[in-house]
Formats: C-alpha cells, sequence, structure tokens
C-alpha cells in the first residue's frame, strides 16, 4: 500500500509542477524509492535520481524537516476519519498553506512557489 501512495503522489507531483529535465530526485533508499515503476516514471520526466548512502541519515535533512513541519503544523493537529479525509487535509495544507505562503530561511524568507517562480524568471532571462 505505502508504495502505491508514493507512486501516486509522485505521479501527482511531476504532473502539478512540471518540473524540466534535469531535476535531482533525493530521497533515502526505501524499497518504494528504487522500485522499477517509481524510478522509470522519474527517468520517464528526466529526473536525475539520487539516494543517500548507506548510513548517512543527514543527508536526508531537508527531507526531515519537511516532514517534521508536515507533522507538527497539519497531522497532529487534525483527527482524520480516514485515508481519504486524510490525503485531502494534507493536499490542502501543501497547495494552500505551505507552499504558497509558509516562509523559508533556506528560501531567502520566501515560500516555495515564490521561489520557484524567481527561478523561472532567472531561466528565462
Amino acid at each position: 500500500m505505502e508504495d502505491d501512495l508514493t507512486l501516486a503522489a509522485l505521479r501527482m507531483a511531476l504532473e502539478l509542477r512540471r518540473p524540466s529535465p534535469g531535476l535531482v530526485h533525493h530521497s533515502d533508499r526505501g524499497s518504494q524509492y528504487a522500485s522499477r515503476d517509481y524510478t522509470d516514471l522519474l527517468k520517464t520526466h528526466g529526473c536525475r535520481i539520487s539516494m543517500s548512502h548507506k548510513a548517512s541519515p543527514w543527508e536526508n535533512a531537508g527531507c526531515e524537516s519537511w516532514m517534521k513541519t508536515l507533522k507538527s503544523e497539519e497531522v497532529y493537529r487534525q483527527e482524520y476519519r480516514d485515508w481519504g479525509e486524510a490525503r485531502d487535509s494534507i493536499a490542502q495544507f501543501i497547495d494552500e498553506i505551505y507552499n504558497p505562503k509558509r516562509l523559508h530561511s533556506a528560501l531567502g524568507y520566501r515560500p516555495p512557489i515564490e521561489f520557484e517562480e524567481g527561478l523561472r524568471l532567472e531561466a528565462q532571462a
């Protein structure tokens, strides 16, 4: 089930964000990220696959920070009735709060969408 959800999340992200070829997708060595379906989908979209080295958890510090934020600002504050409600509520948090409004020190205290737009404008110039 986790593999199916992970693949569905990747499909949704690629469809909504439409990253340029060359995007680096970094993950830990979990089987869901190393599966043929998952890696084939990344390759189809021109993504470069990067996985942390064995016993090197610090390589995923950015992702771990994201998960802490998601849990503390959304998941632990809710009581979901079922997986569908959890999925919808988390998607709403990401789409309406995290990406467009939440400021990030690593992005110059800008929200992710504003940071991405700046990258697009720089690439066009």
